[in-house]
């Protein structure tokens, strides 16, 4: 049994009486939260979100209230690659306040305005944008996935390397970058794991995963690399997040490895002040509901 299989069946055994089911059958498991009011007004806004270019595959059925839109696979991510980041009126967008006076005085002394501090918040949306992708149920009903420890924690692996990816190509100040949101990424898969009731031997499990993270991470770039051949990145991906759910699953996984390449396109195309602001979104994978008015800030 391989190293992965290992560590989740383990994992997932152990919760299996306690909290592995309420643990992740909320959508959107709390990440660590910016200390900005921004981010709360983004993070209301997120139902206002605008339809992506994935959504136009999706059909919904107007007969049955609430009915699932109908997903076909073979026509997704098909369309051309394009910026992420939110356009300046976006209601999602997250930006510092702007104070004067005093406030920016103090605020200045107690070094919110460092480099520092700006990119711990900026890496905090970062991995709220991640986590807002791979937490809804979206990601799961359209690559056909059940939502287990498992497949969530192999989505969360996949969408840190697309960004970590992208961060690499802005040099030293990407990778310092990245390492901030690593640093948030392990905090949460440690609250993750806890909450699946897995408390005893949290370290050696912490330090299983992150072997499993960096072995995908390794695999994800060889297969996306220049040398490698169309479908590694379909058996890359099927093996990392599909192996048992059967062969009938491949469909799914190309699909997922048609998301990832685009994605990976897309992100390239996104400018480095969205990347490092986390000013960006991930393509959505199915239509939304009508959008309410647009808050007011």
């Amino acid at each position: 049994m391989s190293r992965w299989r290992a560590a989740a069946a383990r994992i997932s055994a152990a919760a299996e009486s306690r909290l592995l089911s309420r643990a992740f059958s909320r959508v959107g498991t709390p990440a660590p939260q910016p200390p900005c009011r921004g981010f709360s007004k983004a993070s209301a806004a997120a139902a206002a979100s605008s339809r992506g270019p994935a959504a136009a595959a999706a059909t919904t059925t107007a007969t049955a209230a609430g009915a699932r839109p109908e997903v076909r696979l073979n026509s997704m991510f098909l369309s051309k690659p394009c910026s992420l980041a939110l356009p300046p009126d976006s209601p999602l967008r997250v930006e510092d306040p702007k104070f004067e006076g005093i406030k920016h005085l103090m605020l200045t002394l107690l070094l919110f305005y460092s480099k520092q501090s700006k990119s711990i918040r900026g890496a905090n949306v970062v991995y709220h944008r991640i986590t807002s992708q791979v937490d809804k149920s979206d990601i799961f009903d359209v690559f056909q996935l059940e939502k287990t420890f498992k497949t969530t924690f192999s989505l969360l692996v996949l969408h840190m390397w697309l960004i970590l990816r992208r961060l690499k190509e802005e040099g030293k100040d990407g990778v310092k970058f990245g390492q901030y949101i690593y640093e948030i990424y392990n905090h949460d898969v440690e609250l993750r794991v806890s909450k699946a009731g897995v408390n005893l031997l949290l370290t050696k499990w912490m330090k299983e995963l992150e072997k499993i993270f960096y072995g995908n991470i390794v695999k994800y770039d060889s297969a996306i690399s220049p040398e490698a051949r169309q479908d590694d990145l379909v058996n890359v991906i099927w093996r990392n997040v599909y192996a048992d759910e059967g062969s009938e699953a491949m469909d799914a996984a190309a699909a997922l490895a048609r998301y990832t390449r685009r994605e990976a396109t897309c992100l390239s195309l996104t400018d480095k002040e969205a990347m490092f602001s986390g000013n960006f979104k991930f393509t959505a994978l199915l239509p939304n509901s009508p959008s309410p008015a647009k808050p007011v800030r």
